[in-house]
């Protein structure tokens, strides 16, 4: 049978799927190769290691806010009202694999996957910068920085949350996310 040299996002979608049924942990990249009719050189064209499928999952999720950024009705929200709608579509855009996203995230704090584990601090920086940008958000100097702190906890408590409570709705993660965005010092910075 000829080997097929699958598209990039083929090969995730490919891993996600086989991820659900046996878990992030058991999934190896020669399964995913496998079921791809492929050789794993085909895979390392697009993914050197197996945390490059998180980091372009992730990216998924930042396609998503990146296209609620687009909505014309986001502009005329205020401040607080546009981060939950983009923050909201960020964590819709990985609802589909929800438990499978948690698994992931725990993969990367193995304690031995230190150098994951400042990769992820780092992504966390990327998404926050994106979520803000995508907000409009105009802060400078010290008022940016406390700003940008404020909102990665904000953005951490959230994430942690959704994770962690799958079978919460929407209404009530936005009254979470609603409930951090207008308290403190952080209300004070988004009006």
């Amino acid at each position: 049978m000829p080997r097929s040299t699958p598209s990039a996002d083929k090969i995730l979608d490919t891993a996600l799927d086989l991820a659900e049924t046996c878990g992030w942990e058991r999934l190896h990249l020669h399964d995913v190769a496998e079921a791809l009719h492929c050789d794993l050189a085909a895979i390392a064209r697009h993914y050197r290691q197996k945390d490059d499928l998180v980091e372009a999952w992730l990216d998924r999720a930042d396609q998503a806010l990146f296209e609620r950024a687009k909505g014309a009705d986001l502009a005329a929200l205020n401040a607080d009202k546009r981060l939950e709608e983009l923050l909201m579509a960020w964590l819709a855009g990985m609802a589909v694999h929800r438990a499978l996203t948690g698994q992931m995230l725990l993969y990367k704090f193995e304690l031995g996957h230190i150098h994951l584990q400042a990769g992820a601090l780092l992504r966390v920086s990327r998404t926050v910068q994106w979520w803000r940008e995508a907000a409009r958000r105009h802060n400078l100097h010290l008022s940016r920085v406390a700003e940008e702190s404020l909102l990665s906890a904000v953005f951490l408590r959230t994430f942690i949350h959704w994770l962690r409570q799958p079978q919460a709705d929407d209404a009530a993660l936005r009254a979470l996310l609603r409930q951090q965005l207008r308290r403190g010092p952080l209300g004070w910075l988004l009006r």
